[in-house]
């Protein structure tokens, strides 16, 4: 694990919110010289803690869609089950992210879609393709309440007031 100082985690918080920063900016911001902050920044990236650079979008000015949690449960529970549905849901683009989950669930997913039948449509899918899928279980959002670009690093490293 690649040991971060504060200003490390300065220009990691910078960059949450300001992706497009020039690095002359975020330079400045964090108090260095160019050279010594680009320096930092390739540390970041090639150490893989900097995975990418992203736009956020705001989606309902696009299109008319929905967001669905689903959450699954699998008819097994050796790791070929686990593999066959990863692998099965990985090209499907309406599922944007999953997390493979302890509990009562074995996996949550989230679905943009344009509706609630292109949502079922997704589901007969998962169903009819001898996915693993036994069960699932399906939230509606009904409006964002809180998403935040902004990790807690003080409190993850211990170091909260």
């Amino acid at each position: 694990m690649l040991k971060l100082d504060d200003r490390d985690l300065a220009m990691l918080a910078i960059l949450r919110e300001e992706g497009r920063l020039s690095k002359a900016e975020l330079a400045k911001r964090i108090n260095l010289s160019a050279a010594p902050c680009w320096e930092r920044l390739k540390r970041l990236e090639d150490a893989g803690i900097i995975v990418g650079y992203r736009a956020e979008v705001a989606l309902k000015k696009i299109a008319a869609h929905i967001v669905v949690f689903m959450a699954v449960e699998l008819e097994q529970h050796r790791t070929e089950d686990f593999a066959l549905f990863e692998r099965a849901i990985a090209p499907l683009d309406e599922i944007v992210a999953c997390w493979a989950v302890g509990g009562g669930f074995d996996y949550i997913l989230q679905i943009v879609t344009r509706d609630i039948d292109s949502y079922q449509r997704l589901v007969d899918h998962l169903l009819e393709g001898r996915t693993g899928l036994a069960r699932y279980f399906t939230y509606v959002v009904t409006k964002p309440v809180k998403q935040s670009a902004r990790l807690p690093f003080d409190l993850l490293l211990g170091r909260e007031e």
